[in-house]
C-alpha cells in the first residue's frame, strides 16, 4: 500500500515551513546521502525497509546525522542531553561508576559518548572518589566526533585525557562498566503497520519528485514472528527494534563481569504498545524543534525511536544476563545522591546553586526528564546490589 507522492509532497512542504532552513552546505550534503539512497533503493528492487533508511540516515560514513559534520549537542546544536545540562548528573553517576568497578574491573566503556562532557565529569567525579577507571574507552564510530570528544576532554580534565582511548569495535571480552546514555534510541527500528487483517513491514521508495515516499509490503518472517507476539490490534502504526535485542544479545556474549547502565527514554512494553499509542513513537529532532517525518532531508536531523524496555530485558535473559534494576532516571539519580550533590554548591554562590538546582529539576522532575527517561542495569558476576535501584525498583514491570 503506497502513500501518494503527492501526500509526501505536502508533509515535506508543512516540515520545510517551519523549520529553520539549512545553510547551503547542509543541503548539499543531504542531496549527496539522498542519492546514495535512492541509488540503494533502486538496486534493491525500487524498496528499503525503513530500519536500513534510518540506518543510512544516521550512519552512513561521512553523510549521516551522527558521522557528518554538523553540530548535534548542546544550545548550538539539535538536542541537549542530561551531561550537558549539569555536572551533577556525572557526579550522581560516579557513584554507581565506583561501586560496580570495585566489584569488577576499574575500566569503563562508554557508548557513543557524545560531545564528550559526560566523560570529562564522570572523570573528575571519579578523580575526586579516589576512584578512577585505569582505562576509560569510548566506542564511537564516527571520526569527527571522536574529535570533538578528544577536545572537550582536553579542555575540561586534560591531566586525564591520556587514560581514554577510542574503539571502533567491540572488545573481544568486556569487564567492568559499560556505559550508555540516550543510544538505543537512535538504534534502527522496524516500523510495522498492523491493518486488522494482515501485519505489514513500512519501508521507503523513490518518489517521482526525486524524495521519497512510504510503502508497506509484508513483513518478513522474522519480524511478523515479533509483531504476532505482541498481541497488538490494526489499525496501529509502531516500531519493533531487532537491531537493539541483537545488540544486547552481543553484550551478553562478551561480558564477562560487570554490568551495562542504559539510560534512555522508553516504556515496559504494555505502555509502549497501548492501544492510545496507535502511531508510535517515532520522533526527528532538527535546531530543538521536533517532528514526524524521518523522510525530510536525510542526514540533517536526527531520529529516534522510544526504547522497548521489556525487549531489552528479554534480550538480555536470552544472552544469559541478569536484570540487575530497571528504575526512573528520577529515582536512579535521587538513590545516587544528586541532591546531596546539589547542596554541596549551597556555599558557592547562590548563582551557582539556582542554576544547578534548575538543571536537576529537569533531571528528576516527572514533567521533565525524571520519569520521561529510564536506566536499566543488565549484568553478570557481580556480588552486591546497585545502589541506583535499593530505592523504586521497577523490574516488576517489566
Amino acid at each position: 500500500m503506497r502513500q501518494s507522492q503527492e501526500t509526501a509532497r505536502n508533509l515535506i512542504s508543512a516540515m520545510t515551513a517551519r523549520l529553520p532552513t539549512p545553510d547551503h552546505a547542509a543541503l548539499t550534503a543531504s542531496l549527496s546521502l539522498s542519492r546514495k539512497i535512492a541509488d540503494e533503493i533502486a538496486a534493491g528492487g525500487g524498496w528499503m525497509p525503513f530500519s536500513r533508511f534510518m540506518e543510512l540516515a544516521l550512519y552512513a560514513p561521512g553523510l549521516g546525522y551522527y558521522s557528518g559534520g554538523a553540530q548535534k549537542f548542546g544550545a548550538a546544536g539539535d538536542f541537549i542531553t542530561a551531561p550537558e545540562l549539569t555536572p551533577l548528573f556525572a557526579q550522581s553517576l560516579a557513584t554507581q561508576a565506583a561501586a560496580v568497578m570495585a566489584d569488577s574491573a576499574a575500566q569503563i566503556i562508554e557508548i557513543g559518548a557524545g560531545s564528550g562532557i559526560l566523560a570529562a565529569e564522570l572523570l573528575l567525579a571519579l578523580e575526586a572518589v579516589a576512584a578512577l577507571p585505569e582505562r576509560y574507552r569510548i566506542l564511537e564510530l564516527s571520526g569527527e566526533l571522536r574529535q570533538r570528544q578528544a577536545q572537550t576532554l582536553a579542555e575540561r580534565a586534560p591531566h586525564l585525557a591520556a587514560r581514554v582511548e577510542w574503539l571502533e569495535t567491540l572488545p573481544q571480552r568486556v569487564s567492568g562498566l559499560v556505559l550508555a546514555n540516550e543510544v538505543l534510541d537512535a538504534m534502527p527500528v522496524a516500523l510495522v503497520s498492523w491493518t486488522g487483517s494482515a501485519i505489514l513491514e513500512r519501508g521507503v521508495i523513490n518518489a517521482a519528485d526525486a524524495g521519497f515516499a512510504w510503502e508497506d509490503r509484508p513483513a518478513p518472517p522474522t519480524l511478523l514472528s515479533h509483531a504476532e507476539a505482541l498481541g497488538v490490534h490494526g489499525p496501529y502504526l509502531s516500531e519493533i527494534g531487532l537491531a537493539t535485542a541483537a545488540w544486547v544479545a552481543e553484550w551478553g556474549r562478551i561480558m564477562e563481569r560487570g554490568a551495562l547502565l542504559l539510560i534512555d527514554y522508553g516504556y515496559p512494553q504494555r505502555e509502549y504498545y497501548h492501544p492510545q499509542r496507535n502511531r508510535g513513537t517515532l520522533l526527528c529532532h532538527y535546531r530543538h524543534r521536533h517532528h514526524e517525518n524521518p523522510l525530510w532531508l536525510p542526514g540533517l536531523n536526527d531520529i529516534t525511536a522510544h526504547v522497548d524496555f521489556t525487549a531489552v530485558a528479554n534480550a538480555a535473559h536470552d544472552a544469559g544476563l541478569e536484570v540487575i534494576g530497571y528504575t526512573s532516571q528520577a529515582q536512579f539519580l535521587l538513590n545516587c545522591g544528586i541532591t546531596a550533590q546539589l547542596a554541596k554548591l549551597l556555599d558557592q554562590g547562590d548563582r551557582l546553586y539556582l542554576a544547578a538546582s534548575r538543571a536537576v529539576g529537569k533531571l528528576i522532575s516527572p514533567e521533565e526528564m525524571g520519569e520521561q527517561f529510564k536506566v536499566i542495569a543488565l549484568g553478570r558476576g557481580l556480588s552486591v546490589p546497585l545502589a541506583g535501584f535499593l530505592q523504586g525498583d521497577r523490574c516488576h514491570a517489566l
